[in-house]
């Protein structure tokens, strides 16, 4: 995608919502949807109606942009994202995140279903996510001639997830009585989930859940000097001597057990950003 590209869309935003000026990006996972629900909607746009748009294809993953506030602030939402495996390049994963930094974004949080490979983990746990593993994705959204406008060729990683929204997360979890967990996810390109042999692989390698997005949203974020914020959802479990058939009704249940703590931690760092 280029900078025209992405100019372009902003532009379309930008007039659209009559220069809304978010602050935050909120991308929402698998399942994970409900948050929109406590925003104060002032614009709302199918992503099939966006120039340049990728449109979400996955069945639970609803395709919508909302601009509004939340907990004082002005926020823009993806309910849906997209993915690697739905035949989309990096570069389209990553381009509403550039989109986002065009219209006003400071702060990025996202949130994804995840499978959990860390034996004090269970179904509908919440995992703060500390850092990331993002050796298995084959190609990296940064690849290809570098966007000047919007970041260093070489972008360090040293701190991919917030230090301070870590903490931040984890107090708030304290106070509310919500139990979490702070680790590290590891990306995989999908769509299918890991063999038992795979699963052994990842731990060794101290990840503590696996998924199939976030990682190159972050990337681009990142490049982009975005301060960033993950949370994922355990909603199935990769212990290989417990490994059970994977089964999407449950999966998607397991998330929406998890989503009013989600959306609990997410709406009270808001506020106190």
């Amino acid at each position: 995608m280029t900078y025209k590209q992405i100019q372009e869309t902003a532009d379309f935003l930008n007039r659209l919502t009559k220069e809304f000026s978010p602050e935050i990006g909120i991308i929402l996972g698998t399942g994970l949807g409900s948050l929109v629900e406590d925003i104060d909607v002032e614009h709302e746009v199918s992503y099939a109606d966006i120039p340049n748009f990728p449109v979400a294809t996955v069945e639970f993953h609803s395709g919508k942009l909302f601009f509004g506030m939340l907990s004082g602030k002005k926020v823009i939402c993806m309910q849906g994202r997209f993915h690697y495996y739905e035949g989309y390049t990096m570069q389209q994963v990553a381009f509403p995140v550039r989109v986002m930094k065009l219209l006003g974004i400071n702060t990025l949080m996202v949130s994804n279903a995840a499978g959990g490979m860390n034996d004090l983990y269970r179904l509908s746990d919440l995992m703060i996510i500390k850092d990331h593993i993002s050796l298995f994705l084959p190609l990296n959204p940064l690849i290809g001639p570098n966007l000047d406008e919007l970041g260093d060729r070489f972008p360090d990683m040293c701190d991919p997830y917030d230090p301070a929204f870590v903490s931040m997360a984890l107090g708030i979890a304290r106070e509310k009585g919500i139990s979490v967990h702070a680790g590290v996810y590891v990306s995989v390109p999908g769509p299918h989930l890991e063999t038992r042999s795979e699963y052994r692989m990842l731990r060794m390698l101290g990840a503590d859940a696996v998924g199939m997005s976030t990682i190159p949203e972050i990337l681009a974020a990142r490049q982009m000097h975005l301060r960033c914020f993950g949370l994922s959802v355990i909603t199935d479990m990769g212990i290989p001597e417990k490994l059970e058939k994977a089964d999407i009704a449950k999966i998607i249940t397991a998330a929406k057990k998890a989503e009013p703590n989600m959306t609990l931690i997410i709406k009270e760092m808001i506020e106190r950003l």
